[in-house]
């Protein structure tokens, strides 16, 4: 077309005057050498442009490519899906409808919502999940977690949506990689907590970073989730590390000392090994810290070696016992023996190893001299013979003895059983009886001299007639004498001796007729209902009598106004007596006290009577024998030294206890304690 209006302008030309049409033809020229120029400048420009956009979409694609990125093309008026980039969609797209059957149902709702609010303008771009079946064909879905960016494409003259352009990645690989590292980084951490030892890291300058469980309770962390004292606090700055390692050159270290920090309240015995974990180029980038609490091993390790030491002890023990037992075995001349049915043999053992003597089951009732002996009989059925415990005292033949007499023996046995419950054999011991029997001959004549004690009875009163004849002599004397005095004072002197030496005598024969009783063991205990305390206040104004020197005073001690007893007040008013007699015999100055307290002993309800003098007291190793018979500490003291015995024999008559404290020079106490119910 403009060549045709430049071939025009040319004819037009032709005709005008020559100057004008030179003009006119360079104009001519000049334009269309411009419109060549301009042309070739859009071509070149287009050509850059094309060039450009074909940079822009190869790396466009080099982009979506590395990142496995799909694009897809939403088109509302075709209600149709393509694909712009990748495999998202079949070739060919896809329907809406199908579209929306592959979207999970969980996520249906979600990602409609989203797509409408681009549909109609309420948003021209969104960013949402969801989960896409990618699986075209028959079979099982197969879930996609899909990352979809989408932005509205609006037509720029009217401004109505064109198309949603929607770039989409699968994430489910990343999901599972990251779900296993997650499961990885669980089953460390478990194992980080859960192990035997105690873990902790730190940074290369030493400040904590993580400690498990085991860790935590051995350095007594406030929580389980951290500690101020050892999050404030340096490694290096905390025993042991500060005395063992050196922060400016970290190595491998091993520690096994005993760890004091006294602000965590730790003391406690630890294997320690701090690791340096250094990366590629050598350069330490965390410590690892594992300790071990080794108190109770240490604890168990010194309790092993004492019991190690006890075990040397013990077995030395044993083998003193087995010296003792051997000694003892031998000075008591008894054997062990042993049968085993499993080697038919018997065995006798010096001490409990050494056999000393052993022969077959069938030799060995020819060791017993009566073979008609019940028991011997019976040998020649062990199985069932030895099968119960047994005891038997004969005579069998020498032995073990350097002799040739028999010897008595007693022999007792144990059946021994298998694991199985089974009769293996028996055990027991061999005991030479011959100086036992030999005693027992030396007992029995012994025993038929203690019977004749009796018939020294006689003896026995006969020597009492020189007792009973002095305070009879002084009786006589004294009467024919008091009719040859007048003196009122001489009377009563005479009347006071007379009186005392009656008193002597019946208590003589009290004793002497106590005595006859307790060898015929005629003495009885007839407890009954008793005013105790009345019956002593009574006994008291009798025995007062008995102290007539003017320089003792005698007193009683009667706590109770009325105490009802069930008790034999009749014996216990007689060993009073013999108590208060005793005192007035040896006191001459100071007091005789008597009296009386409830006590209970071996849980039984009791009386505790007591009789204190003032004096010459008992040296400490006579004060058993005096409870005795027949013993008299002075001779030259009126009485037969019956009194005190006969007392011991009334108090265990009644089941209780009599003794006596006593300090020479200063005075005795006795006392007694028998068994009372209160009532």
């Amino acid at each position: 077309m403009i060549l045709l209006i430049h071939h025009t302008s040319i004819l037009s030309v032709i005709h005008m005057p020559s100057t004008f049409s030179s003009l006119v033809i360079l104009g001519v020229l000049t334009c269309f050498i411009a419109l060549v120029v301009w042309n070739t400048l859009i071509a070149r420009r287009f050509r850059i442009h094309k060039d450009r956009t074909n940079q822009i979409k190869g790396m466009i694609q080099q982009a979506l490519t590395i990142t496995s990125n799909n694009v897809v093309r939403y088109v509302p008026r075709d209600n149709f899906i393509y694909n712009l980039y990748g495999s998202f969609l079949p070739d060919n797209g896809q329907t809406v409808e199908i579209w929306k059957s592959h979207i999970h149902p969980d996520d249906f709702d979600n990602t409609l919502e989203q797509f409408h609010r681009i549909i109609d303008g309420t948003q021209q771009q969104a960013e949402f999940y969801y989960r896409w079946n990618m699986n075209f064909g028959p079979g099982e879905p197969r879930w996609g977690y899909m990352h979809n960016v989408s932005i509205a494409e609006y037509n720029m003259s009217n401004n109505t949506l064109v198309s949603i352009i929607s770039t989409l990645w699968d994430e489910a690989d990343i999901l599972a990689q990251e779900q296993e590292e997650k499961e990885l980084t669980s089953k460390y951490k478990q194992i980080f907590e859960n192990s035997i030892v105690g873990l902790s890291f730190y940074t290369p300058d030493g400040w904590l970073l993580d400690a498990n469980k085991i860790m935590r309770e051995i350095c007594h962390f406030d929580s389980p989730e951290g500690d101020e004292f050892f999050s404030k606090n340096n490694m290096f700055d905390i025993p042991p590390f500060s005395e063992c390692c050196d922060r400016n050159n970290i190595e491998e270290l091993w520690i096994c000392s005993q760890s004091i920090v006294p602000e965590r309240n730790i003391h406690d015995y630890l294997e320690i090994h701090m690791h340096p974990i250094r990366n590629n180029e050598g350069q330490v980038v965390f410590l690892a810290i594992a300790v071990r609490n080794i108190s109770e091993e240490r604890e168990m390790y010194l309790q092993a070696k004492l019991n190690d030491i006890e075990i040397i002890k013990a077995n030395e023990k044993i083998q003193n016992y087995e010296e003792e037992l051997r000694y003892m075995m031998d000075g008591c001349e008894i054997q062990s023996w042993r049968i085993t049915f499993a080697r038919n043999c018997i065995e006798y053992y010096n001490g409990l190893s050494t056999i000393a003597y052993s022969c077959s089951l069938e030799e060995i009732r020819k060791l017993f001299v009566d073979q008609d002996d019940e028991y011997v009989k019976r040998l020649d059925n062990p199985h069932e013979y030895f099968a119960e415990p047994i005891s038997w005292i004969g005579q069998v033949h020498p032995v073990f003895s350097h002799g040739d007499k028999n010897i008595w023996v007693q022999i007792n046995s144990i059946p021994e059983y298998d694991e199985n419950g089974k009769l293996k054999g028996c055990f027991g011991i061999w005991r030479n009886m011959s100086n036992l029997m030999l005693k027992q001959e030396l007992l029995k004549r012994e025993t038929e001299r203690a019977n004749d004690s009796g018939r020294l009875k006689s003896v026995f009163l006969a020597n009492m007639t020189h007792e009973i004849r002095t305070p009879l002599n002084a009786i006589v004397g004294f009467s024919d004498l008091l009719q040859m005095i007048d003196g009122p004072e001489e009377k009563r002197e005479m009347i006071r001796v007379i009186h005392n030496n009656c008193d002597m005598l019946l208590r003589l024969i009290n004793d002497i007729l106590v005595l006859s009783n307790v060898e015929s063991n005629a003495m009885q205990i007839i407890a009954k209902e008793v005013d105790f305390a009345a019956e002593f206040d009574n006994a008291c104004v009798s025995l007062a009598q008995r102290v007539q020197e003017p320089t003792v005073e005698f007193i009683k001690d009667n706590p109770y106004e009325s105490l009802h007893l069930i008790a034999d007040f009749g014996r216990i008013q007689q060993v009073i007596t013999n108590f208060v007699t005793n005192a007035v015999k040896y006191t001459h100055e100071g007091h005789i006290l008597v009296g009386y307290k409830l006590e209970e002993r071996q849980k039984r309800q009791g009386i505790y009577v007591y009789c204190e003098d003032t004096g010459s007291g008992i040296p400490e190793d006579q004060c058993d024998r005096i409870f005795e018979r027949f013993v008299k500490l002075n001779d030259f003291i009126q009485g037969t030294g019956l009194g005190l015995s006969i007392c011991k024999i009334i108090i265990e008559k009644c089941e209780g206890q009599i003794g006596v404290n006593s300090e020479v020079g200063k005075g005795s106490t006795f006392w007694f304690w028998v068994p009372a119910e209160k009532v």
